[in-house]
């Protein structure tokens, strides 16, 4: 039995671009980035991997209105890398994460739980914060009992 399937949550690196097929489907592409922060030598360190996404149709059409920059984001789909030439014969390959389902992070909150841009009315509570979850130690593989 094979699975492929994956689940990303992060920010937005830039706005999605959307284009259209030669049948009329949408597709929307963006990029976003994950953080995953981890103490080495006592020292906090943190490490960030950038993620190519792609949504087709109503998904595509739904990413290109409500997501922006900075945006937070969690993406189910699944991994595929394309492999092509280009223009001057070099081969070339691309992974990407196909969106299968996506889930919007709440407006005006970046992933530090800092409002980006947007202001509170007078009296209004404040957003809720969302925390960053740090990994304490790492695991050597050899210490997994299976």
């Amino acid at each position: 039995m094979n699975l492929n399937k994956v689940f990303v949550l992060g920010n937005l690196t830039r706005d999605p671009e959307i284009k259209a097929l030669p049948s009329g489907t949408s597709v929307a592409s963006f990029g976003i980035a994950t953080n995953r922060f981890y103490t080495k030598d006592g020292q906090k360190q943190q490490d960030t991997e950038f993620h190519n996404i792609v949504a087709f149709g109503k998904l595509a059409e739904t990413v290109s209105s409500f997501l922006k920059k900075g945006g937070l984001v969690l993406i189910e789909g699944r991994i595929k890398t394309r492999n092509w030439q280009d223009q001057s014969g070099n081969k070339r390959n691309r992974t990407e994460i196909i969106a299968e389902r996506i889930q919007l992070g709440p407006r005006g909150i970046s992933s530090t739980g800092k409002n980006y841009g947007k202001t509170q009315p007078a009296g209004a509570p404040p957003d809720e914060d969302i925390p960053i979850i740090e990994e304490e130690e790492q695991i050597d593989v050899k210490d997994i009992p299976f």
